[in-house]
């Protein structure tokens, strides 16, 4: 029995057509802030296991030194000025798209939450 190449045509079709915008977000991250592209985050799943997140990077590099975990606000100084902007549309949200992938969360439901806010 042959098996179709078709179906596999348009994930591939999709994933190129993301990476073209990810690629132009994370080359405009990296030439307007120093630090790293992606931010890296220990987030709590329902059942208590812990995750790791991965978000475009819209604060400064090594924002929460000086403060520890703290929420961020709407006015949040810790953003860069490309960082509002992202977050103001969800395109720092994008990357969690990989987590969603490997089963880590779901596209709905409640938000994972790190595990310093946990109670």
């Amino acid at each position: 029995r042959r098996v179709s190449k078709q179906p596999l045509r348009v994930p591939a079709a999709g994933l190129i057509v993301l990476a073209i915008p990810l690629g132009i977000v994370a080359l405009a991250i990296k030439l307007t802030s120093p630090g790293p592209v992606f931010y890296r985050q220990e987030r709590m799943s329902l059942d208590g296991s812990s995750f790791v997140v991965y978000k475009f990077r819209s604060m400064y590099h090594e924002a929460e030194a000086v403060t520890g975990p703290i929420w961020a606000d709407e006015e949040d100084p810790r953003c860069t000025p490309l960082g509002r902007y992202l977050r103001h549309y969800d395109i720092d949200e994008l990357p969690q798209l990989w987590n969603v992938l490997r089963g880590d969360m779901s596209m709905v439901g409640p938000r994972p939450e790190r595990p310093n806010f946990v109670g």
